[in-house]
C-alpha cells in the first residue's frame, strides 16, 4: 500500500498545481484556518524528559506525545508501572496542564498490564493513550475502553476502509490514526475519516515520515471536521541527523504559531520538493531496521 499511497498523493499534487488550488479545495474546501499539532519526545528510554518538555514549550507546542514503556513482559512488576508514572509526572512538574500529554503504548503492552497502567494513569488527565495493545487484539480495545475515561487512539497499523470498518463498528476507540502513506493516500483516508465521523470518532493522522507526508496530512485535516490534531515529526522518528526539511525548497511553508500550524495556501500539497536533493540522498540510502527487543528472560518483545 505504501507505493500506491505515494503515487496517489503525487497525483493530487499534480492536479492541484495544474488547477492552481490546494488539494483541500478539491475535496470540498477548508473547514478551519489552523490546526493544533503535537510532536514526539521519546519516553521509553529517556535521557531527560523534563528537558525535552521545556524545549517543546519554548518552541510553542502545547501538546506532546511520549512512549510509555520499553520492552514489557505479559505480566510485569509494579516497578515498571511506577517508572511510567514518574515519567508522566516529570511532564506535569515542568508544564502542569499547559501541556497536553499523549502516551503511546505502541502495542508493546499486553491486556492485563494495559488495564493496570490505564487505571494508574487516570489522575494525570492524558490527552489519549495510543495502541494500548496490538491492533490485532480488536476485542481487547472494547474491554479496555469500558475500564477507563482516557480516550483511546489507534490506527497506524490499519489500512484502507476495510481495515477500519470493524474497529469503528465495535466502538473500542475514540480517535483513529490512519497513516496517509500506508492507508491508500489522501482520498482513501478522507473516506475513512467520514466513516469515523458517523461514529462520532475523532481523527489524528499518524505522520512520522517528513514534510511531504505532513503536507498530505494537512490537506486532509483542513477539509475534515473531525480531525482535531496532527502529529508533526518531520522525520524525527526515523531520520535523525538527516532533516527531511532539507528536501523542501521553502521550509517556511509550515507556519507555526502557539501550538498550531496555519492553513497551507499553495497549490497541490502546498510544498515544492527539491528533486536534486532527493536524488542525492537516495544514492546514500539507509540501513535503518527495527530494533530487536527482548524481555529479561530472553523472550522476543514488541518494539
Amino acid at each position: 500500500m505504501s507505493a500506491i499511497s505515494g503515487i496517489e498523493q503525487a497525483l493530487w499534487d499534480i492536479k492541484g498545481k495544474y488547477l492552481n488550488v490546494p488539494v483541500y479545495e478539491l475535496l470540498g474546501g477548508a473547514v478551519r484556518n489552523k490546526l493544533r499539532v503535537y510532536c514526539w519526545i521519546g519516553g521509553d528510554r529517556p535521557a531527560n524528559i523534563a528537558e525535552a518538555v521545556k524545549e517543546k514549550m519554548e518552541q510553542g507546542y502545547t501538546a506532546i506525545k511520549m512512549n510509555a514503556t520499553p520492552e514489557i513482559a505479559w505480566i510485569d512488576s509494579y516497578k515498571v508501572v511506577q517508572d511510567v508514572l514518574e515519567r508522566v509526572q516529570a511532564v506535569r512538574d515542568v508544564a502542569g496542564y499547559d501541556m497536553d500529554v499523549a502516551l503511546d503504548f505502541h502495542g508493546r503492552v499486553h491486556k492485563a498490564m494495559a488495564k493496570v497502567l490505564m487505571k494508574e494513569l487516570e489522575p494525570y488527565k492524558l490527552m489519549f493513550i495510543e495502541e494500548p495493545v496490538l491492533t490485532e487484539n480488536e476485542e481487547a480495545f472494547v474491554e479496555l475502553k469500558r475500564s477507563t475515561s482516557i480516550p483511546i487512539a489507534s490506527g497506524e497499523r490499519n489500512y484502507t476502509r476495510w481495515g477500519f470498518k470493524k474497529m469503528l463498528h465495535d466502538g473500542g476507540v475514540d480517535i483513529i490514526q490512519p497513516d496517509l502513506s500506508h492507508a491508500g493516500g489522501i482520498l482513501e483516508v478522507k473516506k475513512i475519516a467520514a466513516m469515523a465521523e458517523a461514529y462520532d470518532i475523532a481523527v489524528a493522522p499518524h505522520c512520522p515520515l517528513g514534510p511531504i507526508a505532513l503536507a498530505s496530512c494537512l490537506q486532509l485535516d483542513f477539509c475534515t471536521p473531525n480531525a482535531f490534531i496532527q502529529e508533526q515529526s518531520l522525520g524525527i522518528h526515523y531520520n535523525q541527523g538527516s532533516d527531511l526539511l532539507d528536501y523542501v525548497k521553502d521550509s517556511s511553508v509550515f507556519e507555526y504559531e502557539k501550538g498550531y500550524v496555519n492553513i497551507l495556501k499553495g497549490p497541490g500539497l502546498g510544498i515544492e520538493v527539491n528533486e536534486e536533493k532527493v536524488r542525492e540522498m537516495a544514492k546514500i540510502g539507509h540501513q535503518w531496521k527495527n530494533p530487536i527487543w527482548r524481555t529479561e528472560d530472553g523472550c522476543i518483545a514488541e518494539w
